[in-house]
């Protein structure tokens, strides 16, 4: 949670208001210096720094470009001159290294930028005005496996960096009551469902999603050898027909739920309950924005809501544990388990019946 910080003074306030009116600026100067090389050409000079003749002739890009580029990443010390030589300060480094800003940055350029130019629409509207930018589909999850190649890369890069360092905790908490089919609700790629079948030799997985999904996930399973433990139903959750199967042991929905908005949560829910026995556990793993250690990550998982509602299908967003908690009640579920802190900010949830 945001510790408590100092009052800032007029001229502090009205320097940061210049920061947010100017963000999109520095979001798109430091994304070009990025995928220009210039982040990578200026940590491998480290201390040394480099001039903006050397970063020129490094990056290919003109002198003009260099400069232009440069000036807004000074003033928003991401850069600092050291004697007549640019070197990258603190905030630098981590645009140069750290996997979670490459990631967060890709996103944002690829999947989120020019649908946010439509996100009053979407407020407004309640529907995925952004995600005209890409095609004609009610939510992106019709069109995911349709979007532009770079557009597709950087979204799942960012879904699977999240979960993938929460898998392995995960594995230990699902596979504690020695499941022997496990329902993967909102497959994806089939990421999780090869983490479970690579766990235990002896697990089946059910995996249901749309049909473009389950392509993937086939496919993907199939060439790691597992196609034999798996098997896939079609669904769309959305649709008020829809059911589960029957036959599980336990029921898994990972980065699934805050796909959609509260009164879908709430019938998605209902639908899982449906097909639960007394003691079978029903796992949602989501990261709260009010379970971060860390405000950086309260703070991008804030962001990423912007992109529900612009992009992805306009009404749904990353929850608070104290809003989620009512619908999994109204759902008519109890949660008996939580576990917080698990990988990168996830919470995992173990419902049961009443």
């Amino acid at each position: 949670m945001r510790k408590a910080q100092k009052e800032l003074t007029a001229v502090e306030a009205k320097a940061a208001a210049q920061r947010i009116a100017f963000g999109p600026m520095v979001f798109q100067a430091c994304w070009i210096m990025q995928r220009k090389g210039l982040f990578d050409a200026l940590a491998q000079a480290g201390t040394k720094g480099l001039t903006r003749e050397e970063l020129a002739r490094t990056s290919g890009l003109s002198p003009y470009a260099v400069m232009v580029l440069t000036d807004m990443a000074l003033t928003a010390d991401v850069l600092a001159m050291k004697d007549g030589r640019m070197v990258l300060t603190k905030t630098g480094v981590m645009l140069a290294f750290d996997d979670m800003t490459r990631v967060n940055m890709d996103f944002t350029g690829d999947v989120c930028y020019a649908g946010l130019a439509h996100l009053e629409e979407a407020l407004v509207e309640g529907r995925p005005a952004g995600l005209k930018v890409f095609g004609d589909w009610p939510t992106v999850y019709q069109g995911l496996a349709h979007l532009p190649p770079h557009v597709r890369s950087s979204w799942f890069h960012f879904d699977h960096y999240y979960s993938d360092h929460s898998f392995p905790p995960a594995l230990e908490i699902v596979f504690r009551d020695h499941p022997k089919v496990v329902m993967d609700v909102g497959g994806n790629t089939g990421k999780w469902a090869l983490s479970c079948l690579r766990h235990d030799p002896n697990v089946r997985m059910l995996v249901v999603d749309l049909p473009g999904q389950l392509r993937e996930v086939e496919r993907n399973v199939k060439a790691a050898g597992f196609g034999d433990r798996l098997t896939t139903v079609a669904a769309d959750m959305l649709d008020p027909t829809s059911t589960l199967p029957e036959g599980a042991d336990a029921i898994w929905m990972s980065q699934f739920l805050d796909c959609f908005g509260e009164d879908e949560i709430v019938a998605i829910l209902r639908k899982a309950r449906a097909v639960m026995r007394p003691g079978m556990p029903l796992y949602i793993m989501e990261t709260f924005i009010d379970r971060q250690r860390f405000e950086a990550a309260a703070f991008s998982l804030a962001a990423t809501s912007l992109y529900f509602t612009a992009t992805a299908n306009g009404n749904s967003r990353m929850y608070r544990a104290e809003h989620f908690a009512p619908l999994v009640a109204a759902a008519g579920l109890r949660v008996v388990k939580e576990h917080d802190d698990v990988g990168q900010g996830h919470s995992i949830w173990r419902c049961e019946l009443p």
